[in-house]
């Protein structure tokens, strides 16, 4: 019988054609970076052959190859303009640090420093007392240590119990904190035994006295409910008083605020947040508290306290596996440092974000409209603290809202999130509004110009 005729199958070119075409004089890479990406893309086209698309020529793959290294070396990440109203926004990286702590970081990390080293004596020092120095003058505490997040510091504090110890704390407080992480989880995980009083809405100082008397318990938990409100027939003991049953008994409190304010909210018009400095005041013997919420800087957790017990959470074995890096740690400091200076509403974005008066947002919302045209109006808005902050709270602001034409609004803000800059923002009865709050006024031009692009695009 006759054998049928082959047919001819396109082949993508060799792995050794796509290296030579992606090979740039004046650049040197690793060889083995240059095969691995090319054969990547081989397999690819390979892959796309078999679909039955069309072959594409070696220079084409070798430009594919060449922005896939270029990506690699890059963030993996993206910056965004936060039109959302949501000053600390999870979703897009909590807190943006500060313009003088991203320069004065920058020169830091790439060059050696002084991160434990005495430079009087030469020897092995304290790592970056700076920060912790800084969180001193500001808490009034007698010492403070920093980890790389809120959670490793109550961790660490909880510790104090010992294995087996008992902790005991309100039913009321018993909240989850973020990401699936549970306050009766962590003080299980640090080997300490929870014992729970009062009840989900009610609970009384009396309450605790009986655990403690019994010798159950040598730690007092207190949490505050950083991230929800309840309200109705509700009782929350009286920190003092906690306080004191726990001392009387020769137990310590521990006192975890989340976020942690440095400034009184209540001046910028929203309810007053605990400071650490008053649950200090007010009895507490450690305070912990977040660094990338409220205080406006690089994820970190802080404790403040008690001299004996910060020395003791030093000695840990855990406390090194939770420290933070040497970026992070001189991040911090500079940030704590722009309080002590009295720079902290016009040099810490969070706190310049809240700060700034409603005359402004709407002065910059109706230039942006004059600019854009008849698709953009001015719009009064209410912003959020975000974050598992101040729950319930908002600001007045001012903002735009956009008319898409034809278009639905989640089509006019997908527009907006994939274009160049990447806008976010949010839908309001049917509309998309863009809050001036979050956005950095030296942005307003960039913001205009993505507006107008994505209301060209056709999608």
């Amino acid at each position: 019988m006759p054998t049928k005729p082959s047919i001819d199958r396109p082949r993508p070119p060799s792995v050794e054609a796509v290296v030579k075409g992606l090979r740039v004089d004046d650049e040197i890479v690793d060889p083995a970076a240059l095969t691995a990406v090319a054969r990547s893309v081989v397999d690819e086209e390979r892959g796309r052959i078999a679909a039955g698309q069309s072959p594409r020529t070696i220079d084409a793959l070798a430009s594919t190859a060449r922005e896939r290294l270029a990506t690699f070396a890059g963030a993996g990440v993206e910056p965004v303009i936060n039109a959302t109203g949501v000053i600390i926004h999870t979703n897009l990286g909590r807190a943006p640090w500060p313009e003088t702590v991203v320069a004065g970081v920058a020169d830091l990390a790439r060059d050696y420093l002084l991160l434990e080293l005495d430079r009087g004596t030469g020897r092995r020092g304290a790592r970056a007392r700076v920060a912790e120095d800084h969180l001193v003058a500001l808490t009034g505490a007698e010492d403070a240590y920093v980890t790389n997040n809120n959670a490793a510091a109550m961790a660490l504090a909880v510790g104090l119990a010992g294995r087996g110890g008992g902790i005991v704390a309100s039913r009321g407080e018993l909240v989850e904190i973020g990401g699936g992480v549970r306050i009766p989880e962590i003080v299980r995980r640090a080997g300490a035994k929870l014992i729970e009083v009062g009840t989900t809405n009610r609970t009384r100082a009396a309450d605790f006295e009986a655990p403690l008397a019994e010798g159950r318990a040598r730690v007092v938990l207190r949490v505050h409910p950083s991230n929800f409100t309840m309200s109705g027939f509700t009782e929350s003991p009286d920190a003092v008083e906690v306080a004191a049953v726990a001392h009387a008994h020769g137990a310590i409190v521990i006192d975890d605020l989340g976020s942690g304010a440095l400034l009184d909210t209540a001046d910028y018009g929203l309810a007053h947040e605990p400071m650490p400095h008053e649950r200090l005041a007010a009895g507490a013997d450690l305070v912990t508290f977040s660094g990338d919420k409220l205080v406006g800087g690089p994820q970190a957790g802080f404790i403040v306290g008690r001299a004996d017990l910060i020395a003791r959470i030093r000695r840990d074995p855990l406390a090194r596996a939770m420290r933070p890096d040497k970026v992070t740690m001189a991040a911090v400091a500079q940030t704590l440092g722009l309080y002590r200076a009295g720079r902290a509403t016009t040099d810490i974005p969070v706190w310049r974000m809240i700060a700034t008066p409603l005359r402004d947002l709407r002065a910059r919302a109706e230039a942006m409209a004059a600019r854009i045209g008849v698709a953009a109006t001015v719009v009064e808005l209410r912003s959020t603290i975000g974050g598992g902050s101040l729950p319930g709270e908002t600001l007045p602001s001012a903002g735009l809202a956009i008319a898409g034409g034809r278009r639905s609004a989640t089509r006019v803000l997908a527009a907006l999130r994939q274009g160049t800059p990447i806008v976010v923002g949010r839908i309001e009865a049917d509309r998309v509004v863009l809050d001036m709050r979050t956005v950095k006024p030296a942005l307003d031009g960039d913001l205009a110009a993505a507006i107008e692009r994505a209301l060209a695009t056709r999608s």
